[in-house]
């Protein structure tokens, strides 16, 4: 152990020499390192079980041979071990999880009862300002279906309760809603529906997350319809675990105004159900989201404070660490909040332990330790991006931000200690000595005005204070660097703001926490004691929403970018390993390491990469957004123009933004960071519902608009246009031009057409789009009139039909179709949708006209390419 006195001792010159130059030993982190490579190379490579149990056996073997002889190469021949170990793994375990088949023959459309027992809590989610409803999970102990035929059948349900409209605001209804707990036993009547992912690249594979969570299909039903039976079903730890949790949800709300009380619910114990999505997308764009999830950093906090704490009540250093293990054990199972909550626990209690062991510099060696320890458990994790971001985070604080910080400031820091000695500064380096004499000179110039003592410990608590702020900002500056490239890829956002808004909101954060525990700790003995430490939350909290709101809600922290290229990803990936290795090495090495990542951060950020296209020729992709339309033209020249975006059919609320979490994605993936123009076929909540987040995502120069019936969605579309800067264009019929080498004619509507009070299918804006010899004809929802409209007066072959109206049977008639003569024809449309579509005869017309019919249900993404000569069509995704 070290004593005080050399604790203290400042850095010589050949101190400090040495801890630049010394090379620090971190085998956990390269045994997590191997573990890792493994993982990759049994995903990658496919190969048989036996074959990487060999090469295991071999590998071990070698490295025992070598331990005596070349310990290198034994070292070696262990990391090789671990590889193939990790090989091994990932084959036998599988790379996703498989989901249970055992309800699929009831998702048939048919309404079944189900009798299930909760067990995940009821979470209250609002639809709109007057709607509610229930997602909670259930597991099925048996089905009733037709006939009244019993089956007994164990599998994971994700069930949805809707609440009856009311006058009354979504917050008041959910006051009097009943949540259904952990253990209750249910009946009700629902139609089961599997769970399918959007069909296009860079989709979020929803399917393989529920079936991660247990859940095998998703349910909904009406609030009045679901039953509750006698008995409980579950274990009585997890009751515990979730009165726990309903009891602290209940005192946030009690001690705290609604909107507060969400924020606190997010921040405190994960708890995000009304937090609407506005408050969300500023918290992302100011790039403190991590303020609004239960994350290492409230664990950190949490931490801090109890072992501080504990050692100032004289608790021994070894039950402070255990307490305070526990303490966060504790926390992490009261928040259930999943993996991500116990990777921060199981960090922490690494730390601690090897704090108390006195292991110096073990930070990098206690995060390998971690890493390998969850991919023993579970090697998926590997490709989840909370588990990367989490320990990329922690990495980068340790290699880079300590090391940066232990050059600059914490030497500086030295200058301050035994301040009323006047023989320490001999024992400092020049610059250090030179630093505190001139601090010692300040004081005693204010100690003319001031008290002298108290101008000492004036300048230095200045002075102590400005080297807290530079570490704070030092580290959040590398963080964000450092981040930019998981940043891009999996959220495609910059974080332009997030250092200046964490360096506001962190500190703020180190109050809220301990103020909001011991609150509502608190609220349990007396409401009146609680309301001290409930205003210092509420100051924090309110400080905290302001600066997220303010800086969130600027146009330079809206900035999206799309999937970076393989050779940006790759430099990246080097800037960041390079600033690693270099940061203890000569000063020169540390700051190329530095600017290396900031680099590599700003090209991330402001160099657009190269759009995935095929060239010279017409592209047509018609974008699987389920019961809707999104039509991608991407020119010969390169020019890109969207046509409507997906929506909820019938505006009804959803989760899903269909811009910002269905097209916007396979755009990025497309690496396609601007748009030419977007067109709106006509206001359908199907067709523009997702386009309000395309504007802001994409900025397009242009938004073409046919017919303007009354529509409150239509006018805030186009006010938010013209807010962005984007010029608004109307096209009637006649129009013709051209756009990057492709003829565009606008064959409806005509000027003076008639509008209804509402949108109808009948305003569809009906392009024609042409290159060379080849052609498309879109139509959007056009029926019957406006189509035998269009053949009428515009018989104009296209060798590509999209589909009018999903496939309904108000649509594609046989005199589009004798004057149009198509090859091809796409259907957009919803998988087992409940409109019944396409409709029968409507795929009968098409196959007696001898047309090659791709739907969007069955093929995903599917994209036409004209070259001008001939049509080739191409799915996006393998079947």
């Amino acid at each position: 152990m070290q004593s005080a006195q050399t604790s203290n001792r400042p850095p010589t010159p050949e101190m400090f020499d040495q801890l630049r130059l010394k090379p620090v030993r971190q085998p956990m982190f390269w045994a997590a390192i191997a573990y890792s490579v493994g993982i990759v190379a049994g995903v990658q490579l496919h190969r048989p079980a036996l074959l990487w149990a060999a090469n295991v056996a071999v590998a071990g073997v070698a490295a025992l041979h070598f331990t005596r002889k070349l310990a290198w190469l034994a070292k070696a021949f262990a990391l090789g071990t671990l590889v193939f170990v990790a090989a091994l793994h990932i084959e036998l375990r599988g790379v996703s999880p498989v989901r249970d088949r055992s309800l699929d023959k009831f998702a048939d459309m048919q309404e079944v009862t189900l009798t299930a027992h909760v067990t995940r809590s009821g979470r209250l989610r609002t639809e709109s300002a007057n709607e509610l409803h229930e997602i909670l999970d259930i597991q099925t102990e048996q089905i009733t279906g037709e006939h009244g035929l019993r089956v007994p059948i164990d599998a994971g349900v994700r069930l949805g309760i809707y609440f009856p409209q009311s006058n009354e605001s979504s917050a008041s209804m959910a006051a009097f809603a009943r949540t259904f707990h952990y253990g209750e036993r249910i009946q009700f009547p629902a139609k089961l529906k599997i769970p399918r992912n959007f069909r296009n690249p860079g989709a979020f594979d929803y399917e393989g997350y529920l079936a991660g969570n247990g859940i095998a299909a998703l349910a909904s039903a009406k609030a009045e319809d679901v039953e509750i039976l006698p008995g409980f079903a579950g274990t009585h730890l997890e009751l515990w675990r979730d009165r726990v949790h309903s009891s602290i949800t209940a005192k946030l709300r009690a001690l705290w105004p609604p909107q507060q009380a969400a924020l606190l619910n997010a921040m405190l114990i994960g708890e995000d159900a009304f937090l609407d999505r506005d408050t969300r997308a500023d918290f992302q764009r100011s790039g403190t989201y991590h303020l609004l999830v239960v994350s290492g950093m409230n664990l950190t906090i949490l931490a801090f404070v109890v072992f501080e704490t504990l050692r100032q009540l004289r608790v021994s250093q070894l039950l402070a660490t255990i307490l305070t293990i526990l303490s966060c054990v504790g926390y992490a199972f009261i928040t259930q909040v999943g993996a991500p909550v116990w990777r921060a626990t199981l960090m922490c209690a690494i730390y601690l332990v090897t704090r108390l062991l006195y292991r110096g510099r073990a930070a990098v060696n206690a995060l390998g330790t971690a890493a390998l320890g969850l991919l023993i458990f579970d090697p998926r994790q590997l490709f989840a991006a909370s588990f990367q971001m989490t320990f990329l985070c922690v990495l980068i604080v340790a290699a880079i931000g300590v090391p940066l910080v232990e050059r600059s400031s914490r030497l500086y820091r030295h200058a301050l200690t035994h301040w009323d000695s006047a023989d320490y500064g001999a024992h400092l380096l020049p610059g250090i000595a030179q630093f505190r004499l001139d601090l010692h000179l300040i004081a005693e110039r204010a100690g003319r005005f001031l008290n002298e003592a108290f101008a000492g410990r004036l300048v230095r608590a200045i002075t102590l204070s400005g080297l807290a702020a530079f570490e704070l900002l030092s580290v959040s500056a590398v963080m964000q660097m450092g981040l930019a490239l998981p940043m891009a890829y999996y959220f495609h956002r910059v974080t332009t703001l997030g250092m200046p808004a964490n360096v506001a909101v962190v500190p703020l954060m180190q109050v809220l926490m301990p103020a909001a525990v011991a609150a509502v700790c608190l609220g349990y003995c007396s409401i009146t004691l609680a309301k001290i430490p409930a205003l210092l939350t509420s100051f924090a909290l309110q400080a905290i929403a302001g600066t997220v709101h303010g800086l969130g809600g600027t146009r330079l922290a809206d900035l999206r970018v799309a999937t970076p290229s393989a050779p940006a990803i790759g430099a990246a990936s080097a800037a960041l390993v390079f600033a690693m290795l270099s940061a203890r090495k000569h000063r020169l090495l540390a700051i190329a390491g530095l600017f290396a990542m900031l680099c590599a951060s700003l090209t991330l950020a402001f160099v657009a990469p190269t759009p995935v296209i095929h060239p010279s020729a017409l592209e047509v992709t018609s974008i699987d957004v389920g019961e809707g339309d999104s039509i991608l033209l991407v020119t010969p020249q390169g020019r890109t123009l969207l046509i409507d975006a997906g929506g909820p059919v019938w505006g009804s609320g959803s989760q899903l933004d269909f811009g910002e979490d269905v097209v916007a994605p396979y755009l990025w993936t497309r690496r396609i960071s601007r748009l030419d123009a977007v067109a709106i076929s006509h206001g359908h909540s199907d067709h523009i519902g997702g386009m309000p987040a395309i504007l802001k995502d994409f900025h397009p120069k242009e938004l073409w608009i046919g017919l303007l019936p009354s529509s409150r969605a239509l006018q805030n579309l186009i006010a938010e246009a013209r807010a962005l800067g984007i010029k608004v264009v109307r096209h009637w019929e006649g129009d013709e031009f051209y756009l990057g080498g492709a003829k565009i004619d606008v064959l409806f509507p005509p000027q003076g057409w008639p509008v209804g009070l509402e949108p109808k299918n009948n305003d569809s804006m009906v392009l024609h789009v042409s290159y060379g010899e080849t052609s498309v004809l879109l139509e959007g929802d056009a029926e019957k009139a406006v189509e035998r409209r269009t053949a009428s007066l515009h018989p104009e072959h296209a060798d590509l039909l999209k589909v009018g109206h999903h496939g309904s049977a108000t649509s594609t008639t046989s005199e589009i179709l004798e004057a149009v003569h198509p090859a091809y024809a796409v259907i957009s449309v919803g998988y087992r949708n409940s409109f019944g579509l396409p409709k029968a005869s409507v795929l009968d017309r098409l196959q007696a006209s001898g047309v090659h019919v791709y739907r969007t249900d069955l093929d995903g993404a599917v994209t036409f390419y004209l070259d001008g000569r001939g049509v080739t069509p191409k799915l996006a995704t393998p079947q």
